[in-house]
């Protein structure tokens, strides 16, 4: 038992047996020289405690130990994801687990983390306290990649892109990127970064998946163009993907989703269909719906490393035979099929206590 894991009162994750199918590739993130594993793990639903759907550190650490062992290096949290808790689990799991700079730690910052009126948002206030709160729970020196929630509306963006580039100038991150936004306003941060001679963003975190995939209209596109990584979030759209449309989750996360509801309830014939055509190509080859799905969304071009946001293990490894299923032409037009235009979700939601993005 390691020092760490005696003093938390945690067992120990015992070492699993690897999966043969497929060794894990490492790809550039965007034009960068940052290498990153081909799948992410999203650490949304870790914590210190266990909480509607959260799940409680021991869990968490024995998820990240997995991923770990499957090859994966690139982990990406936010602060306000379970108020800092997730951050912490994972900050102490890779000190026990695996030398600093082997893994990529990506965190984010823009919801509100304190009452007061600089408690969120992207002023040079609020990204210099963020970073300097995450860094400690996370318990390292650095981030190898701070990335902007949201666009924030009420800062300019010139305060914004100086903030974080002072940020990276201090050794505080490495990069720096961004999650869902239009296309104007990723393209809009860059002109002026780069036009000052500032850092400036090597990804994108976009919601995209088989339900929604609104970002290849411009997103995607843009970031072709400019080589911008592609980290798409939820790309099992909550896990409709990855079972019937009429089954039951194996999650009580649906009873406390409010973005779900926002993201997909408008569509629901539509989107039964798609769910439909993955089911029947799953049962066709033998393999579960997710492996369809994930399968779908890394070879798409752009993608860089879907985020596999689970709090289970099983779920971790059926994600990772995804990385050996190759659908061919006709797959990918069967899935694609019965797809209709979706709203876009660029949302500024502020989200509850049991909500997280």
């Amino acid at each position: 038992m390691s020092p760490f894991t005696a003093r938390r009162g945690l067992s120990p994750v015992p070492q699993l047996e690897p999966i043969e199918e497929f060794v894990m590739h490492y790809v550039n993130l965007g034009r960068s020289g940052l290498k990153v594993s081909r799948l992410a793990l999203g650490c949304m639903s870790f914590g210190v405690e266990a909480r509607a759907w959260r799940v409680d550190e021991a869990a968490s650490r024995a998820v990240i130990r997995r991923a770990l062992d499957l090859g994966i290096t690139l982990f990406d949290t936010a602060d306000m994801y379970g108020k800092g808790e997730s951050e912490i689990a994972l900050g102490r799991a890779i000190a026990d687990f695996v030398p600093r700079d082997e893994i990529v730690i990506a965190t984010k910052l823009f919801y509100p983390m304190r009452p007061d009126a600089n408690g969120r948002g992207l002023s040079r206030k609020a990204i210099l306290a963020a970073i300097d709160a995450s860094l400690s729970r996370l318990g390292t020196d650095h981030v190898d990649l701070y990335q902007i929630h949201r666009w924030d509306p009420e800062t300019p963006i010139e305060e914004t892109m100086e903030a974080l580039h002072d940020v990276v100038k201090m050794g505080k991150a490495r990069y720096i990127g961004a999650s869902s936004m239009f296309a104007w306003q990723l393209l809009k941060a860059q002109y002026v970064a780069r036009q000052s001679g500032w850092t400036s963003f090597v990804s994108v975190q976009p919601h995209y998946n088989l339900l929604n995939r609104e970002e290849e209209r411009e997103m995607i596109p843009m970031c072709l163009s400019e080589g911008i990584g592609v980290l798409p979030w939820s790309p099992l759209a909550r896990g409709r993907l990855a079972r019937p449309w009429d089954a039951p989750s194996s999650s009580d996360r649906v009873s406390h989703d409010r973005t779900a509801a926002l993201l997909y309830q408008a569509t629901e014939e539509a989107d039964r269909r798609v769910v439909a055509a993955v089911g029947a190509i799953a049962r066709a080859r033998g393999i579960s719906q997710a492996q369809v799905a994930l399968a779908w969304l890394l070879s798409k071009p752009g993608v860089t490393s879907p985020l596999i946001g689970s709090g289970k293990i099983e779920h971790l490894e059926d994600a990772h035979r995804a990385l050996s299923v190759s659908l061919d032409a006709a797959e990918i037009d069967a899935l694609e099929a019965s797809y209709i235009p979706h709203a876009a979700s660029f949302y500024q939601e502020v989200p509850g206590p049991d909500q997280d993005r």
